[in-house]
């Protein structure tokens, strides 16, 4: 089953689960839907930056200071948090600290997203499908660059959300 097929759970205004649909009809329909958002820090402070493969079905080739994806039927946010993290970046058994809880809409996407932090200094596997490259990098650096590349805009929002907590 590829991406685009996989069943994700929709959501109200409210974010109460009001149905599944495949990610293919989500994206199409621009219905709001459930994400986790994981900024992954190494021991040093420093924060992983992915840029996102030109395959991507939204923000292709963009850079995003956070891993995580949207949450499939059945599962709940830590649960999305765990699968991602291992499908991405092959991180397992790591300690993800709840930071918060929010919406983001752009004319791309509308998600209630919840956002974890994590520290990781082991190897990084990077799924192909789905990450180009990535390196750590410090939060001067990422606010920096986010002036002249491109950053997802759902990404920096979290950031810039767990920067002023």
């Amino acid at each position: 089953m590829g991406s685009a097929d996989e069943i994700v759970t929709i959501v109200d205004e409210h974010n109460n689960v009001v149905g599944a649909v495949t990610r293919a009809e989500m994206r199409a329909r621009c219905l709001p839907h459930r994400s986790t958002y994981i900024l992954v820090f190494n021991s040093r402070g420093e924060l992983f930056v992915q840029k996102r493969s030109a395959s991507k079905d939204v923000f292709p080739a963009y850079y995003d200071p956070a891993a995580g994806g949207v949450v499939l039927a059945g599962e709940t946010y830590e649960e999305g948090a765990r699968r991602e993290l291992e499908e991405e970046l092959g991180i397992r058994d790591v300690d993800l600290a709840w930071q918060f809880d929010f919406y983001f809409a752009s004319t791309d996407a509308r998600v209630w997203g919840s956002a974890f932090t994590c520290v990781y200094d082991g190897p990084l596997v990077l799924q192909e499908e789905e990450i180009e490259s990535g390196s750590f990098m410090t939060i001067g650096d990422i606010l920096r660059r986010q002036a002249t590349e491109s950053f997802t805009p759902d990404g920096l929002h979290v950031l810039r959300r767990f920067l002023a907590l």
